[in-house]
């Protein structure tokens, strides 16, 4: 945590390399508040030590007069708030912290206590808070926490080896608190239970059962891809086309039919492969106009092949061989958009592509004898009947300890054995009773809901101890989003997982697991936004590069940058500050670096001459998700965005019908982008926001809505960009290197807020006030190792409210865990 004076820590410690950087960069830029330089501010000694009544004072100078009963800026009121009794009201004082910890308040334009000051205060806001929860510690507390679409698909998978796609089995879950794993927003209703049991049902069937019936799954390309360049995950020196993971449920023949091969002009004698797990199993040729000798078809952009595949998941792909590379002739741009949609843009389509990939069957099906799945489930193979019952119950236990993520008892078997003998009976064969039994593991409560038993003679109100059953589940849902493994399961019921050595070995195992990816991939993924980018799409015609293949791009530059963090330990704050990021050719095309080649991402080291690419304010995943109405850039929304998602301030939602922005004056003069906006922030109640948001947006001008770097914009030579801005705390910057270097003074807030949001992921409920202290114990302890991800992890697996519970006699789990 950053002391509240940067040369030295409240007990006269030698500050840590971090504290001497921010100094540094807080003597550049408090200068321009009129706050005196900390080089020549009083030492943190020679101020009066903290007292009610001081503290009290800097209120009323400074605070009051916005927050008094009258007035009540923002609803609240500090004038009758007794500073004698902070701790019991932590509801309010947090609100304070918060707004002093990102140097919100007060306001721009009105004046300020020395820097000194202001963070005494502050610290000794929290000071109150944290000694009163000491004495009565809130863990909270969530009971029931149904597991979302995500969670379920990875517990399928590790519990059957069976990768699926769960998108069209079951509905998209709602978020709370920026989160899908939030317990209060997965409820369970009457339509959604009826989609577990038919989702179980295909589920237990493709896993070890037998289709006779053919089906039928279709993948369609996004309407903007472009495919004239190698897709990951294909194999080298194809272009184009798509890889998709289908699950086939039974081995027999399919038919592969791909459709939309392009509209235009091509290139003929184009060749496609069919591919199954990156092994070609069939080639056909494209001829432009009609088919080839080898299909029968006469419907220009259909081919379909017919194919023998075993049962199981696997990677499906069509892709064109990348032998032709013959340079455009025609007099019109070229763009990077090469899309099956006609958008306007005027250029001429030379490559074929993929639109839609149809998979049909089994035909002559068969059952399946070995499958990845089948592996996994059948831990042992009856030969005679006497060996059937003995068979069952080993293998169907051994599903339910994973599944239920804890050893099976009587009952459970009593239950899942009476599915299995009618399955055995109405079947006719093992098999068949097997798959009957896991169907009803699949549709139990005990599966379905992440369910914590309430100790006997519990008291209200009263924290305890979850157990290490519990403790497993959580950690397993928090770094895999998926069940606890059999290593993890075995520890807990061992009861061992609680103890401090064991607990952090089992973390460090577990980051090491490759499913640690669902940290980048949900965690990161959400806290970024980056599940919005498939939204995202300017105008064509604006921005005629703009298309599928760098939407994707932008996404997995982030996420592997959110990965270096986790898979290196890197301070967080590393985020903001990355000299290095990940590109591929396409991107780095797109961000005018020369010298990349290829579709595979690799590190870059991004040199003073790319410093406005560092972090992620630089990089196209949030420019690119900051635009607005499909043709300029929105400097509200990136404000907006560094408010929440840096200082941990979001602003109030906009006031009922809002203007829009005016593009002339009166006398008819068309306003610059900035002009408009100095127009609409002259007025209440826009003023009062638009002066913290857009300051920060303006900075950032210099990146346009699709991320690009410029100079100027607009027509006709265009106009120079104007990204000079004076900040919320007076800071003047120019651009967005300036604007980075001025937000790192911010940055424990940064800290304290991936810190929350990691806690609330952890947790699957929103963090309140009453965890703050908790929050900044954690933030304190991180500082100590210079903010590594680790570290904040670690605080958070062994801080209270993730390893114990506040008893709620009322809300009771008996009966989901008896399964009914």
């Amino acid at each position: 945590m950053l002391r509240a004076h940067p040369f030295a820590s409240m007990n006269g410690s030698t500050p840590s390399p971090r504290n001497r950087f921010l100094a540094a960069a807080l003597i550049t830029v408090t200068a321009p508040l009129g706050l005196p330089l900390l080089a020549q501010a009083p030492a943190r000694a020679r101020l009066a030590a903290p007292t009610p009544a001081a503290e009290r004072a800097v209120l009323e100078e400074y605070c009051i007069v916005c927050h008094d009963n009258q007035i009540k800026t923002a609803n609240l009121s500090l004038e009758a708030a007794d500073i004698n009794t902070v701790g019991d009201h932590p509801e309010i004082w947090e609100m304070v912290i918060r707004k002093l910890r990102a140097g919100m308040m007060p306001p721009p334009g009105n004046p300020r206590p020395p820097l000194a000051q202001y963070n005494q205060l502050r610290d000794w806001l929290e000071s109150q808070i944290d000694s009163k929860a000491a004495a009565h510690p809130d863990p909270g507390s969530v009971v029931l926490h149904r597991l979302n679409r995500t969670e379920y698909a990875n517990a399928i998978r590790d519990l059957l080896d069976l990768k699926l796609d769960v998108t069209t089995l079951l509905p998209a879950d709602d978020s709370a608190r920026g989160f899908d794993n939030v317990a209060g927003s997965l409820t369970l209703s009457p339509t959604l239970l009826e989609a577990y049991t038919t989702a179980a049902t295909r589920i237990a069937r493709t896993a070890v059962g037998f289709w006779k019936s053919p089906t039928a799954a279709v993948y369609i390309s996004p309407a903007d891809a472009s495919q004239n360049q190698h897709i990951e995950g294909l194999p080298f020196g194809t272009r184009g086309g798509m890889a998709v993971r289908h699950s086939f449920p039974s081995d027999g023949e399919y038919k592969f039919s791909v459709q939309n091969l392009g509209i235009g002009k091509f290139i003929p004698k184009e060749k496609l492969e069919f591919l199954i797990d990156n092994e070609v199993v069939a080639k056909r040729e494209y001829a432009g106009v009609g088919l080839s000798a080898n299909n029968s078809s006469d419907n220009d952009g259909s081919i379909d092949v017919a194919l023998p595949i075993k049962a199981g998941s696997h990677m499906v792909g069509v892709t064109f061989v990348a032998d032709n590379y013959r340079p455009s002739l025609d007099m019109i741009r070229q763009y990077e958009r090469k899309s099956l949609e006609d958008n306007g843009i005027p250029q001429i389509e030379y490559y074929p592509a993929i639109g839609i990939l149809r998979i049909q069957g089994p035909f002559t099906p068969a059952r399946p004898l070995d499958s990845a799945s089948i592996r996994k489930v059948f831990t042992c193979r009856p030969v005679t009947e006497s060996q059937e019952a003995p068979c069952a119950k080993e293998i169907l236990t051994t599903l339910m300890r994973r599944a239920y993520r804890r050893p099976a008892t009587a009952q459970d078997w009593e239950w899942v054995q009476t599915f299995y003998q009618e399955g055995r009976k109405e079947g006719g064969t093992f098999e068949d009773g097997v798959e009957l039994g896991l169907r009803r593991i699949l549709t139990s409560p005990q599966f379905l809901i992440r369910a914590e038993r309430e100790p006997e003679n519990a008291a209200p109100g009263v924290p305890h101890r979850i157990t290490d059953l519990e403790l497993a589940s959580r950690l397993s849902f928090l770094i895999w989003s998926s069940i606890p493994d059999d290593e993890l399961i075995e520890i807990a019921s061992q009861n061992k997982l609680h103890q401090p050595a064991v607990l952090e070995q089992q973390v460090h195992r577990m980051l090491a697991d490759p499913k640690a990816d669902a940290l980048v991939e949900n965690f990161g993924d959400q806290l970024l936004y980056l599940r919005n980018l498939p939204a995202t799409s300017p105008d064509g015609v604006f921005y005629p590069d703009w298309d599928d293949e760098l939407r994707k791009s932008y996404r997995r530059e982030t996420e592997l940058l959110f990965q270096s963090i986790i898979r290196e330990n890197r301070n967080v704050v590393d985020l903001l500050t990355a000299d290095y990021t990940f590109l591929n050719e396409r991107l780095a095309k797109h961000y005018g670096i020369p010298g990349i080649y290829g579709s595979e991402f690799r590190r870059v080291t991004l040199g003073p001459d790319l410093a406005y690419r560092r972090g992620l304010l630089g990089q196209g995943s949030f420019l690119s998700l900051t635009w607005v109405q499909n043709f300029r850039t929105s400097p509200v929304k990136r404000g907006v965005w560094v408010l929440e998602n840096i200082l941990g301030t979001p602003p109030p939602e906009p006031p009922p019908n809002v203007p829009p922005l005016e593009d002339t004056k009166g006398d008819g003069k068309v306003l610059t982008l900035r002009e408009q906006m100095t127009l609409h922030r002259s007025m209440e109640p826009c003023a009062s926001c638009h002066k913290l948001m857009d300051p920060i947006g303006f900075a950032l001008e210099n990146f346009d809505a699709d991320g690009k770097y410029r100079l100027k914009q607009g027509g006709n030579g265009g106009v120079p960009i104007d990204a000079s801005a004076t900040l919320w705390d007076g800071t003047k910057v120019n651009g967005p290197i300036e604007l980075r270097q001025a937000l790192l003074k911010y940055s424990p807030q940064f800290v304290r807020m991936i810190t929350e949001k990691l806690m609330t992921f952890a947790l699957g409920r929103g963090v309140e006030y009453q965890d703050m202290p908790v929050i900044r114990s954690i933030v304190r302890d991180a500082d100590k190792d210079n903010d590594r991800f680790d570290s904040i992890l670690m605080g958070i697996v062994k801080s209270a409210p993730f390893q114990m519970r506040t008893s709620e006699v009322q809300m009771r789990t008996k009966e989901v865990e008896e399964g009914k």
